[in-house]
């Protein structure tokens, strides 16, 4: 049944994907384009693939999680660690964005 469910859920995934508005109006991608792809990829165990369309999808959701822990746990040095990791997700994001845009 929950195998039904996550599978119900890829193709949900894959067959209402939104559409970028930036792209829509510049015909340009914008830094998160390819990130539902990639999630979805990501979800079918498709790591290589999910990398490819989005390097900076995997570092986000770390980053995500790690911001989750700190607000739970409140570490001593969490604020730092919240910070250097989001300047490290961020710099993914514009290094992804300017290779595809070469």
């Amino acid at each position: 049944m929950l195998l039904s469910i996550w599978f119900n859920l890829i193709n949900y995934l894959e067959n209402h994907q939104g559409t970028c508005l930036i792209k829509n109006v510049t015909g340009h991608e914008c830094p998160g384009c390819g990130l539902q792809r990639a999630f979805v990829e990501l979800l079918k165990g498709n790591f290589a693939e999910s990398i490819s369309i989005h390097p900076g999808l995997i570092p986000l959701i770390l980053l995500v999680l790690l911001g989750i822990l700190q607000l739970i746990f409140k570490w001593r040095k969490g604020g730092k660690a919240l910070v250097v990791a989001t300047i490290v997700v961020i710099s993914i994001f514009l290094i992804n964005f300017t290779l595809k845009s070469i």
